[in-house]
């Protein structure tokens, strides 16, 4: 029975590759987890931007966070980041806030106006985790999300 050993040990090799590739059922536990974006948004007349939606997550070790970003087709590559909130990871459905304003170096032209306007733009909503690797604390993503918005002015 010896020319079955190598054959036992390419089966086994095999079997951890697939484990590492193929995700089991208890690893897609992320679809679980979510973030989404409402539709519209509101922009201040000083440039202030609140953005909001629900997420959803479980299992967490470190400090979570909802994060946001905003373009619009004026600058499409150009993300303004909107704020960023702690959020609660017990499996249960929550609802998100962020408020910001694009920093003073950024705003146009150096006149103190928000590069933003009232219109369409795009959000990214991102639900991260800050796990502990060693000394260093690295993201771990939880869900993103993108989404077609309206900011209206208030």
């Amino acid at each position: 029975m010896r020319p079955l050993r190598p054959l036992l040990g390419a089966a086994a090799g095999a079997a951890l590759l697939i484990t590492a590739v193929v995700p089991t059922a208890t690893a897609s536990a992320g679809a679980l987890e979510s973030v989404t974006v409402d539709a519209v948004g509101r922009i201040a007349a000083d440039g202030t931007v609140t953005l909001t939606g629900t997420y959803r997550c479980s299992g967490s070790t470190g400090p979570v966070y909802v994060s946001s970003s905003v373009s619009q087709a004026s600058a499409p590559r150009t993300r303004y980041g909107i704020g960023g909130s702690r959020a609660v990871c017990d499996g249960a459905e929550h609802t998100w806030q962020n408020t910001g304003r694009p920093s003073d170096t950024l705003t146009a032209a150096g006149t103190g106006s928000s590069p933003l306007k009232a219109g369409a733009a795009h959000v990214e909503a991102t639900l991260m985790e800050l796990r502990q690797h060693g000394l260093v604390p690295l993201p771990h993503f939880h869900a993103t999300q993108g989404q077609d918005v309206l900011l209206s002015a208030v």
